[in-house]
């Protein structure tokens, strides 16, 4: 007896080029994967612990946000119209000096929440007090990528502490969870420790998570004072050598691509908070055609407001084509493929989450595309890039499990969270300049 039976929908499948909608198609999930996709009507339902009937949904892999620090929902809005820098320095970090382990984990319910009824079923997440964040991911039900952020001026001690988190948490939750080291920039940390990062990581056979060549400013700093732009940096650092996770990637020289492109890195592109900071855009078209991967991310909420992914995929798409000068540039299915298999990639997760086929972990949405705003629906993969909504995601299923149906939460109480981050909501508020972790100086 399988466990799952998902009948009557259609079915988005994604290729480097093409896209493809199996009409009036079933999935069967056995445990957390993928059994079987076949055409509706061959199923015997009696072989089926639980029937999901999707007519009119469209099923698609769940969303993978490639890089966020998702518990900084609890500061959204409080860092409005400003510069980067300002951001920075007289906001972000001395708004941080008040975050405690409790507020991490009650943000990152809140931001798990968000992001489930956005179809986001995994999520790379950079942050701070990782323990509870970890812990908020086994309640929610959800995959993710967890990396504590560090810095020089944590000390090389902080490598050892990340590396037991790393060693605590790594395939916890049935696999759900795993892990990464995720020293901060290479202009919050110095080389000693860059390379102390690395040398960690490789120990306990984990990749790095990390901001680097950000938005140009910092790249020309760099060669300014060094001679090296911040990715050549990372590759002196060691840093390159292990898998990567490289976080906005706007301020990349040719150079710097081809430099990637001989290492097993992964771009994560963040265009809402790269608009709103005037940072300019990730050369996305031009990672590709190099053969590194990119996927989609939100970045934090006081940046970005929202963990909307399907807002990250038609911003991404409309300002490559504003990039080029051609509306040619970034196809549907092309946009279609990042936010699928080449965000999977990404996480280092290509074969097991980002597509539905049999052997897949049973990662899966199902989207309404009934609504006004979608008709008449003369193309689907169109409407998804540019017309869905975060509320056209109805069901959610991660690892095989329903963690969303019908647009309710299943595990996650919402009123709860919301009250215990309003509870925090004076003290979060309060900026303290003289109590900043790191300075905005790259």
């Amino acid at each position: 007896m399988s466990d799952l039976l998902i009948k009557n929908c259609k079915i988005l499948q994604t290729g480097a080029s093409r896209t493809a909608i199996l009409p009036q198609h079933d999935i069967f999930v056995r445990g957390n994967r993928i059994e079987a996709i076949q055409p509706t009507g061959q199923a015997d339902e009696s072989h089926f612990r639980m029937v999901i009937d999707a007519k009119g949904m469209l099923a698609m892999p769940g969303l993978i946000n490639t890089h966020s620090h998702v518990p900084m929902v609890i500061f959204r809005g409080l860092a409005e119209d400003v510069s980067i820098e300002k951001w920075f320095n007289d906001y972000m970090w001395p708004l941080e000096s008040n975050l405690q382990a409790e507020d991490v984990y009650w943000g990152m319910q809140l931001g798990l929440a968000e992001m489930i009824e956005a179809g986001v079923t995994t999520v790379a997440d950079h942050y701070f007090y990782m323990d509870e964040a970890a812990q908020a991911v086994e309640k929610a039900g959800t995959r993710a990528l967890l990396g504590w952020a560090m810095f020089s001026s944590n000390g090389l001690e902080m490598i050892e502490k990340t590396g037991e988190f790393v060693q605590r948490w790594q395939n916890a939750a049935n696999g759900r969870i795993r892990t990464i080291m995720a020293p901060h920039a290479p202009y919050t940390c110095d080389d000693e420790f860059l390379r102390a990062s690395a040398k960690k990581a490789a120990e306990l056979g984990v990749g790095i998570h990390i901001h680097a060549s950000e938005e140009m400013g910092q790249t020309r700093a760099s060669l300014e004072k060094r001679g090296l732009t911040p990715i050549q940096v990372l590759q002196q650092t060691g840093i390159l050598d292990l898998p990567v996770i490289l976080a906005h990637g706007c301020g990349l020289l040719p150079e710097d691509i081809e430099l990637l492109s001989r290492y097993p890195t992964g771009v994560a592109c963040a265009p809402k908070t790269y608009l709103k900071l005037a940072m300019g855009m990730t050369p996305v078209t031009e990672l590709r055609q190099a053969g590194v991967a990119v996927g989609l991310a939100t970045d934090g909420a006081v940046s970005n407001n929202t963990l909307d992914i399907f807002e990250s995929l038609r911003l991404m798409a409309m300002l490559q084509k504003d990039r080029h000068g051609s509306p040619e540039v970034m196809t549907i299915p092309e946009a279609l493929n990042i936010a699928t298999r080449g965000s999977a990639t990404v996480m280092g997760m290509a074969d097991q989450i980002g597509a539905l086929e049999p052997g897949y972990l049973a990662d899966i949405i199902l989207v309404d595309l009934n609504g006004m705003h979608h008709q008449p629906l003369h193309s689907i993969t169109a409407s998804l890039v540019y017309n869905t909504r975060a509320s056209d995601v109805q069901t959610v299923i991660v690892d095989g499990k329903i963690v969303m149906k019908d647009r309710e939460l299943l595990t996650l109480d919402k009123a709860e969270i919301v009250a215990q981050v309003q509870r925090s909501m004076e003290r979060l508020a309060q900026r303290q300049p003289n109590r900043r972790i790191q300075v905005y100086n790259p």
